[in-house]
């Protein structure tokens, strides 16, 4: 069935453009995507059907039907992966730097779900062919810890626990220049870029993201922390460490052009995650940090620690 979403118009988005509204309220759905959803009919205002340049007003129920994705061929593949734990209805999973979730934009192959198919017998499906399994995300170039339903009571029950805060992830990750505090909570709305589609960003207008982070280790020029994660929105830590002006080491996208590491990608790695499965039993698991990441905290650790 196709996905249907209500979204209320608040004063901050009071004037803006049909589709632009729409891209930065709904995750992973374009602007020009959100134009051809308006162009056939798929979007509602206060139920009428208007152009993607009307302007949305304070108060305004924006209707958007999503048409379920055209089928497409995800064929199971004999990719590597770090399986940490199973049972018949989930399993955990630790994802290597440079593997990309799920299929997108035209590519259907060498992605975790690929693997997935290969090594489960049964998936969810509640996120349909492309992403079967896929409860929550981590960024290609993010490695570690992740969950994995294998039926849809699981991944619903998985998915709560997440949305309610009850499922704790802590992520560690190298990041740029010295934080001179211990611990602190960053709380600013993730909404798309203004200046660049593609990218995520701190906007007045974006949705409500929370991260707490503690320091584990400061050097000369870097310092090593704990995030974690109470809301999960696109590239949250990657964004929440810009703002504060420490972006993770390795960002190619958020971080500083000129790298100090030869890095194929950032330092993050979801290290730690605790949930219940459908027993109700508490599960904790962590992850060791990989080998490029362990091997420069290494060297740090000898050469600039502070204190």
């Amino acid at each position: 069935m196709a996905e249907i979403l209500f979204l209320t118009v608040d004063s901050a988005s009071e004037g803006k453009r049909l589709d632009s509204f729409i891209s930065e309220s709904v995750d992973d759905l374009s602007r020009s995507h959100a134009q051809k959803l308006i162009d056939s009919g798929g979007v509602l205002i206060n139920g009428g059907i208007f152009k993607a340049k009307k302007g949305v007003r304070a108060g305004d129920v924006v209707r958007i039907e999503i048409p379920d994705p055209v089928p497409i061929d995800v064929q199971p593949e004999p990719i590597p992966i770090n399986v940490v734990y199973e049972d018949s209805d989930l399993a955990v999973v630790d994802k290597q730097q440079g593997l990309t979730v799920h299929p997108a934009n035209g590519v259907y192959s060498g992605t975790l779900v690929n693997a997935l198919l290969y090594r489960f017998r049964d998936l969810s499906g509640i996120n349909g062919m492309i992403r079967p399994g896929i409860v929550h995300r981590l960024d290609k170039m993010t490695s570690g810890l992740m969950l994995v339903a294998k039926n849809d009571a699981a991944h619903n029950f998985l998915a709560e626990q997440i949305a309610s805060k009850k499922c704790r992830r802590v992520y560690h990750a190298l990041v740029e220049g010295v934080i001179k505090e211990d611990e602190g909570v960053i709380v600013e709305p993730i909404g798309r870029s203004p200046k660049d589609r593609k990218q995520m960003a701190v906007v007045p207008d974006g949705r409500y993201a929370e991260t707490h982070y503690r320091v584990l280790g400061r050097y000369r020029s870097n310092t090593l922390c704990a995030f974690e994660l109470k809301t999960g929105r696109t590239h949250q830590i990657r964004v929440h460490a810009k703002y504060i002006g420490h972006p993770v080491v390795g960002d190619s996208v958020y971080g500083y052009r000129n790298q100090r590491f030869a890095l194929d990608g950032q330092l993050l790695h979801s290290k730690e995650i605790t949930f219940c499965d459908l027993s109700g039993k508490e599960l904790h698991f962590e992850s060791e940090l990989p080998d490029y990441f362990a091997k420069i905290v290494g060297i740090l650790d000898k050469s600039e620690k502070i204190g």
